[in-house]
């Protein structure tokens, strides 16, 4: 029986370019596949006629032969069903595991090592490791290989034992038509072997759980939320596949006196009525030892003052943000004798000036976009 002619099998002109015979060829492949049409020798013939003649046009050797001598031009030349031709086909669908499997174009036992999960890690720090850095020992826990197995989850006396359904291969095979179809044996999961009896130590989970020491060094300038990244001591991979990596989030305990805003620090300072009325030096203990502050004659409630670069560190580097010193004017609620009589007289010289102030500027546009 004559063969029909390539370019009326795809339903093609002669002229036509390569994307158009990858589409023509897709369709045929789609409509005529042994898989949507089983039992249907017709459509199988019709199946492999579409792919011996997508295998030659789309050849730019074996077009040109073709065009040229027709089918006599092939002789010599493999021009019968190509299942090499569907790697075209594979691309187009992304079935390169499913064609592979049918046509013998490798195989479906890939390798199964797989990298191991990522562990979480959540520690609290002083508020004084933020300013300064430390290195801290953590026990993180975490699954390890079995030392008794080895990782096989089998009684290392007993052993294992081969399956018996792929006989050790891993995979079965089936013939379906002119296809050979390849699987994972669904026994041994691809392993080709079978836990004859599980191992104590691990309960053939072929790992164990244990806590590791391990040290963690905190750099300056951390907050609430950083994460700090420790590679390769997370979970073990599966199947020799390298580890996840463990994730230490940071929680920094607030501070009982400082305030901290992105890298600056705040804090606030009592002083009484003299102290603000007269001026004042005083002492503030900071991160970085005693600071003494000088407090201006006439200083109002919620005064600021600014202390360069006594702030949180940079993460990265490159310097500090500012301490704000706010001040807290505290009127006495209690008066001794002295007191009231110093206070009076105090009174008596000062101007008296109870009309209510008309707002500032700041005050005044506040109050227009409200």
């Amino acid at each position: 029986m004559s063969k029909r002619d390539y370019y009326e099998v795809l339903g093609v002109p002669r002229d036509a370019d390569e994307a158009t015979l990858k589409s023509a060829y897709r369709k045929l492949a789609l409509k005529y596949h042994p898989d949507r049409n089983p039992n249907d020798a017709e459509a199988e013939e019709k199946f492999k006629e579409a792919a011996e003649a997508y295998s030659v046009l789309s050849d730019a050797q074996k077009r040109a032969a073709y065009d040229r001598y027709g089918h006599d031009g092939l002789q010599g030349v493999p021009s019968g069903f190509d299942p090499n031709a569907f790697s075209e086909f594979t691309d187009i669908f992304g079935f390169g595991d499913l064609f592979a499997e049918f046509f013998g174009g490798g195989s479906r036992r890939q390798s199964r090592t797989r990298r191991g999960e990522d562990v979480r890690y959540d520690l609290e720090v002083e508020f004084e490791d933020v300013m300064r850095g430390k290195t801290i020992e953590i026990q993180a826990p975490r699954a390890e290989t079995c030392h008794v197995c080895h990782g096989s989850g089998a009684d290392p006396k007993e052993g294992l034992t081969t399956c018996s359904v792929c006989r050790g291969r891993g995979e079965i095979f089936h013939q379906q038509s002119f296809l050979t179809i390849r699987r994972t044996c669904p026994q041994c999961g691809g392993r080709g072997k079978l836990v004859r009896k599980t191992c104590v130590e691990c309960g053939g989970a072929g790992q164990v759980r244990r806590d590791r020491k391990l040290k963690i060094t905190i750099p300056p300038g951390v907050d609430n939320g950083t994460r700090l990244r420790l590679a390769g001591e997370g979970q073990p991979g599966a199947h020799g596949g390298p580890p996840g990596d463990l994730y230490v989030f940071l929680r920094v305990k607030p501070h009982p006196i400082f305030e901290r805003r992105e890298n600056d620090l705040h804090c606030v300072v009592p002083v009484n009525i003299a102290q603000a009325a007269l001026g004042a030096e005083v002492d503030i203990l900071t991160f970085d030892g005693l600071q003494t502050i000088k407090i201006p004659e006439g200083s109002q409630h919620g005064a600021q003052f600014k202390l360069r670069g006594l702030g949180v560190p940079f993460l990265n580097g490159g310097g500090r943000g500012d301490l704000y010193v706010h001040l807290d004017v505290r009127v006495p609620t209690k008066l001794t004798k002295e007191q009231r009589k110093l206070l009076e007289q105090l009174r008596q010289t000062l101007p008296v000036d109870n009309e209510p102030q008309e707002k500032g500027i700041f005050d005044k546009v506040k109050d227009y976009f409200m």
